[in-house]
């Protein structure tokens, strides 16, 4: 068979909620695998912070799509390397959203994966290599990401905000309740991972994309324009899985391992 590549979003897709990655999910990467296509990371984790579920995972030599798509990297079982970075500068957005929502918790990830932030956020959000800086001093570097949370909002309020700002130059995507992800313009998972299709020359209707989050919309919506494979978790919201082309099971599930166990049967699909 010619190779597929196969995007597979992290948390709440390989991983549940506490980073358990289940026998079923681990096996049928690894068969896939083994038959010889393109497994690919597609999160919108930082470089650092997806390095230890692709290392647990044991593709050496693979790449990965971090960052929402503003970062590519490689790596194997002792290291990373990042082979491509999209970065901007964040003092526009970053002073329109301290006018607009001056309570939030702000962040920017730095081009070497690591974070700052003035407020306190969640343990696990930011990965190991962040440090805390006045607010001040986000304004200054090109940063591959800044991150907002606001507890005082919900997702439709966030959405409204965003609108009355106006983000015109750059990308901004909506994590989950009260969490806003914003990157260089034009750049998403489905950006990231079509750079990648094209470095590894694999036909564009041999695409799978799995995820369960609004930062996954963009990468359902390159896979299907192509002709692929989109396919939400059971768990994902209504307005992620309007956009798949298919619908597996939760991540509790595992509903990556329900996809990869029918791989044969899309490669039966396509050639009839």
């Amino acid at each position: 068979m010619s190779r597929w590549l196969v995007a597979l979003d992290i948390d709440g897709t390989l991983v549940h909620d506490d980073g358990f990655l289940s026998s079923k999910v681990y096996q049928q990467v690894q068969r896939v695998k083994k038959l010889g296509h393109e497994i690919v990371i597609a999160t919108g984790r930082s470089a650092s912070n997806s390095y230890p579920i692709a290392r647990e995972l044991d593709f050496p030599g693979r790449y990965a799509v971090a960052s929402n798509g503003a970062v590519r990297y490689r790596y194997d079982s002792e290291k990373y390397e990042v082979e491509d970075i999209e970065s901007f500068d964040p003092a526009p957005v970053l002073n329109r959203l301290i006018e607009v929502i001056p309570d939030a918790h702000f962040a920017v990830e730095d081009l070497d994966g690591s974070y700052r932030f003035h407020k306190p956020f969640p343990t696990y959000a930011l990965g190991e290599e962040n440090f805390e800086t006045p607010l001040e001093e986000l304004l200054h570097h090109p940063v591959s990401r800044v991150v907002v949370l606001s507890p005082s909002h919900d997702v439709d309020e966030f959405l409204g905000l965003m609108k009355k700002i106006g983000l015109h130059s750059v990308s901004y995507s909506i994590g989950y309740t009260a969490w806003l992800d914003i990157a260089p313009d034009g750049v998403d998972k489905g950006q990231g991972l079509e750079r990648l299709r094209s470095i590894l020359d694999i036909d564009p209707t041999r695409v799978i994309t799995i995820g369960d989050g609004r930062n996954d919309i963009e990468m359902f919506n390159w896979a299907n324009k192509s002709g692929g494979h989109s396919f939400a978790m059971g768990q994902a919201p209504d307005e992620v899985k309007s956009v798949a082309s298919a619908i597996t099971a939760s991540v509790e599930q595992d509903g990556v391992a329900e996809v990869l166990s029918g791989f044969e049967g899309l490669e039966f699909i396509r050639a009839n």
